[in-house]
């Protein structure tokens, strides 16, 4: 079947501000992430894509506006599936707060049991990113070929729960996996099984560098330095490298 591109939105105003956007309207990409989305189709400027997918998010499609420029022949369609983990009450809420929540021990240790209050559950977050994949998979392949390739634009989230689910994962272990802003992972699907290609590659090692320490109340910086202290993952998908 055909090669699955998942490239999840540059930074956002979100991630820079500590903030769990969901799907809070108007959040943008920030200077780091238009930069991001700049260098996006020089990246990607050998592969051929056959489809261009995109969650219905503002950032998400920023993201993905340099690329479709630069292509302007590329089909860009639009999926609520594979938008955002709807966070209910959680939306918009800094994440250093929400790490003092109960409802976080659940989400980083057993999230297929955590639903959100007045959102949807991590289980239904995947379900439906998972049958979008599926759906497109063969849509791609009977109108390009079982060799075409396409890209999918999403949040971080979602791509984690789709890696975990083309690796026989079970839902309450993805949050081992990572994947930056702007990060590309590539998925080859067959009639058997998925092969992982790629896993959240920025073509840049930067963030493998120790960080320093973080200053009182710096947000996300402060979360993802506790979170990973405590073998947690960053709920949102974090800010990525500065």
């Amino acid at each position: 079947m055909a090669t699955l591109i998942l490239v999840r939105h540059g930074r956002s105003t979100a991630n820079t501000a500590g903030l769990l956007a969901g799907w809070t309207p108007g959040v943008a990409l920030d200077e780091r992430g238009a930069e991001q989305a700049a260098a996006l189709p020089g990246r990607l400027a050998a592969v051929p894509l056959a489809a261009a997918v995109s969650s219905p998010l503002q950032r998400c499609r920023e993201t993905l506006a340099p690329l479709l420029a630069a292509r302007p022949e590329l089909e860009l369609h639009t999926d609520d599936r594979m938008g955002e983990c709807h966070y209910g009450d959680w939306s918009n809420r800094k994440l250093s707060e929400l790490s003092d929540e109960p409802l976080m021990k659940i989400v980083q240790q057993h999230p297929s049991a955590a639903a959100f209050p007045g959102g949807e559950s991590m289980r239904a977050m995947q379900a439906r990113a998972v049958d979008a994949v599926r759906e497109w998979n063969a849509r791609i392949e009977e109108e390009h070929g079982s060799d075409a390739v396409f890209l999918m634009c999403s949040h971080g989230d979602i791509i984690k729960s789709l890696v975990a689910d083309a690796l026989g994962m079970h839902l309450d272990l993805f949050q081992r996996i990572h994947v930056d802003p702007c990060s590309v992972t590539a998925v080859r699907y067959t009639p058997t099984r998925p092969f992982l290609l790629r896993l959240g590659d920025t073509g840049d090692f930067g963030s493998l560098a120790p960080r320093p320490a973080p200053a009182p109340d710096a947000g996300t910086a402060d979360f993802e330095s506790a979170t990973e202290d405590g073998g947690n993952g960053v709920v949102g998908g974090g800010a990525g490298a500065a």
